[in-house]
């Protein structure tokens, strides 16, 4: 059963990241070529001449930029897709809803609001132009860290929620405290990171950072359905009855 739902979550990641794909190609794409006219018309032309630009001169042009988009979402939905997988074999029959699709969109709900919302509300996504190279390191431990802390907040809030007793109301209010409580503290003591010039246009900074939080959004929506509407056609179909072969005489 493991060996199906695997294959299920790697077969249908591909086909979310795809999807994804094309939401980031239609709405993120226009918004990087922007940053990135702006980022090469700021260069001096000492720069330009070594090629230090996004065009036909750099290593991957930007046509070649926009087809891998679509590799990368898919390759991203591939391992998104196994990691679920394995994760909700270990869930099934243990926490959630009983039905197999309702446990399916619950889980690609609560990863999203863990792994991608809460990182990104305290360090939301920058186009091409905006940040110093000199700190992308420290950016992505911080930004690791948060996704660490959204984990462990949604272990801890499961792990009340499955022993607080009391009504559904009591059950609720315990699990969204014991989620928020670590959340808090950690965006309390993290520190913010703000390296967006004064001058860059505001607009075309929340319609990339927009963009790239709903490619993300679409691709937990697509794949949290299609996950759980195979789950749900699996759990209906019926059983192989085993034919009886009569014993030779």
């Amino acid at each position: 059963m493991v060996r199906t739902l695997l294959v299920r979550g790697l077969l249908l990641g591909l086909l979310a990241g795809l999807i994804a794909g094309g939401f980031a190609f239609a709405f993120g794409e226009p918004s990087v070529d922007s940053a990135i006219a702006l980022e090469e018309a700021a260069q001096p032309p000492a720069a330009e001449a070594a090629g230090h630009d996004h065009g036909e001169e750099a290593v991957v042009s930007r046509p070649g930029q926009k087809a891998g988009l679509f590799l990368a979402t898919g390759l991203y939905g591939v391992a998104v897709g196994g990691v679920f997988a394995l994760v909700f074999a270990g869930l099934r029959g243990r926490v959630g809803p009983r039905s197999e699709g309702g446990l399916a969109l619950a889980a690609a709900a609560t990863a999203f609001v863990a792994i991608i919302l809460l990182p990104f509300l305290k360090y939301p996504a920058n186009p091409p132009a905006v940040g110093d190279p000199d700190t992308i390191n420290s950016r992505t431990l911080l930004y690791v860290i948060m996704i660490g802390v959204g984990l462990a907040s949604t272990a801890i809030a499961v792990a009340t929620a499955r022993r607080m007793q009391g009504g559904p109301w009591a059950r609720w209010i315990v699990t969204v405290v014991t989620f928020l409580v670590p959340v808090i503290a950690a965006w309390a003591l993290l520190p913010g990171v703000d390296e967006v010039p004064a001058n860059f246009p505001a607009t075309l900074l929340w319609e990339f950072r927009l963009a790239s939080l709903g490619t993300q959004l679409v691709f937990w929506t697509a794949f949290g359905v299609l996950f759980g509407w195979a789950c749900d056609r699996a759990a209906r179909r019926p059983a192989a009855v085993p034919v009886a072969v009569p014993a030779p005489s």
